[in-house]
């Protein structure tokens, strides 16, 4: 060993070498360091290493939960092979007015130390510590920051105890030492609905020779509460609750499981809690329980709700030609009332069924930690290239290309050849997997309130929405009146039938367009053979249908479809080019979009502009026709220029986290969603899911404004 290791390992080991001194970054409001708790590091030692800032008077920087608008401080490190750092360790924040607004802040000096675990090989030397460090700084303005600190730091030997740092040393032990920490409390709380309250409720020894009157608590959930207003704390037996102002978390029936965050009883005393739910003896339920009407009277009132959104889904662009076919069929069997109200009773079946199996499809992926919502299924390039294939064959069967049956209630492989009723079933089933993505009126709100409930209640909404989107047929077949007055069959009726393979052509061609969002043009290409060769098949077994012998019409078509799905499904594993910064192309004319990110909307408030966003999709319907009637107008350009609002765009054509995650917050489980946010912090606007023109405009009006 030579003798320049040998010295620097015997000066660590003795605790005078030290770090080599780590250079501070100045920005205009902040100088900013890397600072270590001892002055060296040994092997299988957790070091604490902290950024060190020094903020400019009258500034500040964020908490780990900023409140109501900022962005807390966070550090993005590199570090040797085989080290590994924790969380930062928050210290007490302070509480900051800002109009409207309560944040939680540092100002002047702030120390955030970060557990660093130093590997048991690690070799005696020298080792170089990194981190890129963002942090937004306010004033009367905010500003977003960046820099990059570097923390060169001696590794002695194994066994030894580095000395501490002369100069900062004792600031990081007393700020861990000092940092929250659970112990000696037992909390338990309740949402108070009449109020919007929540009653935080403490008890154990920890509180003892607290004062009480001071209690104060800091949720890590931002959502969770109203900071802004007042916390107000009263002696409870031995304990101390806390009515707190219940924030959106509660308001909208979105409560979490647990209450974690940490509460204060003047500068340097604070215990770290996490509170569970119970429900008191004045009646006040824990969120989440069916109890909780969710806005709309609970249980019943979701039902309700949904069984309306049902019934609205009859009338929605995505799933009308679907259900014209169905009202076609039931004119048929006007001569034969018993076997029209079977068939009724059958779709309705076959709605419902598959409502529900929707329904737990996605309680079963969330509760697997998938990021998916309503309308899931459209996410998926495989399921929309097969259905655009499904309406492509249904089509060609109306135009009379092939025949199965007599409709559309021949679709799903043969399945009329079994009988009507497997026709009536299976077209309840299509007319789901279409209309669902749709979101109707009413139903947004119902499948939002199902997604927080026990399996049984969820279930039974979506219930009561099959039954709501098939009770128009069921009416019809079994109410004489009626039925009756449904004109009687005739040539009519072929011609009917082969007009209504137009609209089932749309929908194959809107289906295509969902994905080439999703697979891109190559994708596309893909998807377009395959319907060919699928056209290819269905004339072929047209052509068997009339031949003397059949069998070779019919090998030929097999193999066309044998060809046809493969391609299909090659396309599908393709993925469209990554959406650009600008978040797609806007609808408004002359107002250019930007991609949707919760730090964008923050940025842009702090930048004192409104902000609306826009959660679409590719494959919702409803979201494409208020695009082109609503928000596409001369007078919704307008008031955007005139506001100078920012228009951000949440596309969710494809399955992603912070999208479903946003939704969720939201009370919402599936698009279109709108929200507008006014400059000056708060709640932001949320507009009816059937835009117009007015009620934009009105909305944009009142962010401007800031009375929102």
């Amino acid at each position: 060993m030579s003798r320049i290791p040998v010295l620097a390992l015997v000066l660590a080991m003795l605790g005078l070498l030290g770090p080599a001194h780590a250079a501070s970054v100045k920005t205009q409001h902040v100088e900013a360091e890397l600072v270590a708790e001892t002055r060296a590091a040994a092997p299988g030692q957790t070091l604490h290493v902290a950024l060190h800032q020094k903020i400019v008077p009258g500034w500040h920087t964020y908490w780990r939960n900023p409140g109501d608008a900022g962005e807390a401080t966070t550090l993005d490190w590199t570090l040797p092979t085989g080290w590994t750092a924790g969380s930062i360790i928050w210290p007490q924040p302070e509480r900051f007015v800002a109009g409207p607004l309560m944040n939680y802040v540092f100002s002047n000096e702030v120390y955030l130390p970060v557990a660093i675990e130093v590997p048991a090989d690690a070799k005696p030397g020298r080792a170089t510590l990194a981190a890129t460090v963002n942090w937004l700084v306010c004033k009367d303005v905010c500003v977003p920051e960046t820099v990059k600190l570097t923390l060169p730091i001696t590794v002695g030997a194994a066994g030894t105890t580095p000395a501490p740092d002369p100069v900062n040393g004792q600031a990081i032990a007393s700020t861990v030492a000092g940092a929250p920490k659970p112990g000696g409390i037992k909390a338990t709380y309740s949402y108070l609905a009449k109020t919007e309250q929540v009653r935080l409720t403490l008890t154990g020894d920890a509180l003892k020779g607290q004062d009480l009157s001071q209690a104060y608590f800091f949720p890590y959930d931002g959502t969770v509460l109203d900071h802004a207003k007042p916390q107000t704390a009263t002696k409870a037996g031995a304990g101390v609750a806390v009515l707190l102002p219940a924030g959106y978390a509660f308001t909208h029936n979105k409560a979490p499981a647990k209450l974690d965050g940490i509460i204060t009883f003047g500068p340097g005393h604070a215990v770290e809690l996490s509170a569970t739910p119970v429900k008191h003896a004045e009646g006040a339920a824990a969120p989440g329980a069916a109890s909780d009407d969710g806005g709309f009277g609970g249980l019943p009132g979701a039902l309700a709700f949904a069984f309306i959104g049902g019934l609205i889904l009859n009338l929605m662009p995505c799933v009308f030609p679907v259900l014209s076919i169905k009202a076609a069929a039931l004119a048929r069997h006007v001569e034969t009332p018993s076997k029209a109200a079977i068939e009724a009773v059958v779709f309705m079946v076959g709605c419902v069924l598959t409502f529900v199996a929707l329904a737990a499809a996605l309680i079963v992926a969330q509760q697997a930690g998938q990021a998916v919502g309503w309308g899931f299924q459209l996410q998926s390039s495989g399921v929309v290239a097969g259905l655009t294939l499904l309406m492509l064959a249904i089509a060609l069967n109306l135009s009379g290309v092939f025949e199965i049956g007599l409709s559309v209630q021949g679709t799903g492989q043969g399945l009329a050849a079994q009988g009507g009723l497997a026709g009536a079933f299976f077209t309840g089933v299509l007319a789901v997997v279409v209309a669902a993505p749709c979101t109707a009126p009413f139903m947004a709100g119902a499948i939002g309130w199902a997604f927080t409930q026990p399996p049984a209640a969820a279930l039974s909404v979506f219930v009561s929405l099959g039954l709501g989107l098939a009770a128009p047929f069921v009416l019809v077949s079994l109410i004489p009146g009626l039925f009756k007055r449904l004109p009687r069959p005739g040539p009519w009726m072929e011609a009917l039938k082969k007009t209504l393979a137009f609209p089932m052509y749309g929908s194959a061609a809107w289906l295509a367009w969902v994905f080439v969002q999703q697979s891109g043009a190559n994708g596309l290409a893909l998807l377009f053979a395959a319907a060919v060769f699928t056209a290819f098949a269905a004339w072929l077994f047209g052509v068997s249908q009339r031949a003397s012998k059949p069998w070779l019409p019919r090998l030929a078509a097999a193999a066309g479809l044998l060809v046809a799905i493969p391609l299909a499904f090659s396309g599908a594993a393709m993925t469209a080019a990554a959406a650009t910064e600008s978040g797609g192309p806007s609808p408004v004319t002359g107002i250019a979009s930007e991609a949707w990110s919760p730090a964008k909307v923050d940025s842009l408030r702090a930048a004192g502009r409104p902000v609306f966003v826009d959660f679409t999709a590719a494959w919702c319907v409803t979201c494409q026709v208020n695009e082109r009637t609503a928000l596409a107008t001369s007078g919704v350009a307008d008031a955007f220029k005139r506001t100078n609002t920012a228009y951000l765009r949440a596309d969710w054509t494809n399955r992603n986290a912070e999208i479903a995650d946003a939704l969720k917050a939201q009370g919402r489980a599936g698009v279109p969603l709108y929200l507008v946010y006014d400059p000056k912090g708060g709640d932001p606007q949320v507009l009816p899911q059937i835009l117009t023109e007015g009620g934009v405009v009105a909305a944009l009006n009142t962010a401007a404004s800031g009375k929102s």
